[in-house]
């Protein structure tokens, strides 16, 4: 249920954040740990945060248009791969920020960087965890995924030349590569 208010809020809010136009822009949302949200640590659950991370992701897609081009083309949002690292635990109550990017894209997919943001007693500003997901939309009649261009074109965002890899990403992709040939 704390998913569907999330949701919800994040849906309220969208104007407040204005348009958003990738890959120049971060999407930014406020959040607060629920109770419901931890795990027998009493800290937020390893598998939590990739849900939370869900809602900066779907900020971004409304915000850019790309929700609603794939709505119209009958594109899914579909994600491919996923690496997440842990760097400070989260707490009930405490408030936090998910910060989602886009990192590196190629014809077809696109790599977006999520990080938890939170006030450090200790260290400031910070991630608590900071993930990468690469994804892309899903064409289903075609069976195929939708490339990167056709995607900017239907949302009506300028095409751009992807940013270089850097050494994260190319590794991500580099170990998602060699997992999907092992099968």
């Amino acid at each position: 249920m704390n998913l569907l208010f999330r949701l919800v809020w994040m849906l309220l809010t969208l104007r407040a954040r204005g348009p958003f136009t990738p890959p120049d822009d971060v999407s930014r949302v406020p959040l607060i740990v629920f109770p419901n949200d931890l795990d027998l640590n009493f800290h937020v659950n390893n598998g939590r945060y990739l849900t939370l991370m869900d809602i900066g992701r779907i900020d971004m897609f409304i915000r850019s248009g790309l929700l609603r081009a794939a709505r119209s083309h009958g594109w899914t949002p579909v994600l491919a791969a996923g690496k997440i690292r842990f760097r400070h635990e989260m707490r009930a109550f405490q408030r936090f920020t998910v910060e989602t990017r886009v990192v590196y894209w190629n014809d077809v997919t696109v790599v977006m960087e999520h990080r938890c943001v939170i006030d450090h007693p200790r260290y400031g500003r910070t991630a608590a965890a900071v993930a990468l997901m690469r994804g892309g939309f899903y064409d289903r009649k075609a069976k195929a995924f939708v490339p990167i261009a056709t995607m900017l074109e239907a949302a009506g965002l300028p095409r751009r030349d992807p940013p270089p890899a850097s050494d994260e990403v190319a590794a991500f992709l580099a170990a998602e590569d060699a997992l999907k040939r092992a099968g």
